[in-house]
């Protein structure tokens, strides 16, 4: 006998990622030094105050057991005081917001607290690649609705309402966009929402970007009656430089937060005390935080925009969020072929935009987590190659 895997996961591929490092990490280990451009991991420490909350908390008896499902009560007052001085939004702490183990994960919640097998998602494309694998993962018929550049990388609300959406029960949209960058506008939220109530579909905003060489945040929120039809996602990964700590948070109605909340305390037992304290702190911190980490990010934008332009690439210098988002040449056959080259020549690793669907063929993307002195390496390793 031969034990056999469930059915979706014969649907669902090994995160791209996952298999570069793992053969990034075979180079390595035969002496070849390779530079990674490719993944959005923040390389500075939080905030100093930020550790020093996570040590002294750690240090106190009573924070080791196990912690409520909707988490303390002073983490969830501080996501809404976030939500409301730079956002302009009013969220209510009881009933409105649940902190998440990473907003990673609440994209698998919330998937799992509203898709049936059979039912329809949209997802964009290009997008995040995990909106496509976990609807699979949860038997939903993912069906793709593309972006675009001279749409601003938008959706064309003219095609999506040419398409049959009788079985569409939710959408995934993400803005400040990941991968291209393109920033979100009150105008398209309104659309977005309009959209949701008019074919009844859930509109979900993931919302993890809105901190990084962006200076006028948005949620979706911001348009009146959002929240009739729409969940945001949120996260401290990339704004507050802690992307392993896992902390993130959704935020619904009352109504969808408790959808949400029976398949989240099936799944884990409580995030660490000690860490969400630390996140308080975090959430605290005044606009010279956002400016600091900006101010380092806006100096690795140009080395990697003098990449793009050694490359031959053409980008937009308006893009939001730690990547920079390019057009290869129009002689060069893809993106996964300069990619290559690139990794097996100069012994950088960019990442191919086809990774993230067959709109993102002719882009290529590079991470600002990298030091001043890793990307100038890289620019004198592409010229000599």
């Amino acid at each position: 006998m031969q034990i056999q895997p469930a059915n979706r996961i014969s649907e669902v591929k090994e995160y791209y990622f996952s298999k570069k490092l793992r053969e990034i990490d075979q180079m390595r280990q035969q002496g070849i030094h390779i530079i990674n451009l490719g993944i959005g991991n923040p390389d500075r420490p939080p905030h100093a105050e930020v550790l020093e909350t996570l040590h002294q908390t750690s240090s106190e008896l009573d924070n080791h057991g196990y912690q409520s499902y909707i988490g303390v009560a002073e983490l969830r007052n501080a996501f809404a005081q976030w939500y409301k001085t730079y956002f302009k939004i009013e969220l209510n702490p009881g009933n409105e917001i649940l902190p998440l183990i990473g907003s990673k994960e609440g994209i698998m919640h919330v998937s799992m607290a509203f898709l049936n097998p059979g039912d329809q998602v949209l997802v964009p494309n290009p997008g995040y690649p995990t909106y496509a694998s976990v609807s699979n993962l949860v038997e939903a018929k993912m069906i793709s609705y593309d972006l675009e550049e001279h749409l601003n990388w938008q959706p064309d609300f003219d095609k999506l309402e040419a398409m049959d959406l009788s079985m569409v029960k939710m959408m995934w949209v993400n803005y400040p966009n990941m991968p291209t960058g393109a920033n979100a506008t009150l105008e398209l939220f309104e659309k977005l929402v309009r959209f949701g109530k008019k074919h009844n579909i859930l509109i979900c905003n993931d919302n993890p970007y809105s901190f990084i060489l962006n200076d006028k945040p948005l949620s979706i929120f911001r348009i009146e009656g959002a929240k009739d039809i729409c969940i945001e996602l949120n996260s401290l990964s990339k704004s507050h430089n802690m992307a392993g700590w896992r902390v993130g948070m959704v935020a619904a109605a009352p109504e969808f937060i408790q959808y949400i909340l029976r398949v989240k305390s099936n799944m884990d037992s409580g995030m660490f005390k000690p860490l969400q304290l630390a996140a308080v702190k975090a959430l605290s911190l005044d606009n010279d935080w956002y400016k600091e980490v900006n101010r380092g990010y806006l100096e690795r934008r140009e080395l990697a925009w003098q990449i793009m332009d050694m490359l031959g690439c053409t980008y937009n210098k308006n893009q939001s969020g730690m990547f920079i988002w390019a057009k290869i040449p129009e002689h060069v056959k893809s993106s996964e072929e300069l990619s290559d080259k690139i990794l097996n020549n100069a012994r950088v690793f960019i990442t191919p935009g086809s990774i993230f669907g067959t709109q993102g063929e002719r882009y290529i993307r590079i991470s600002l987590c990298a030091t001043m002195e890793v990307l100038s390496e890289s620019i004198q390793r592409i010229k000599q190659n």
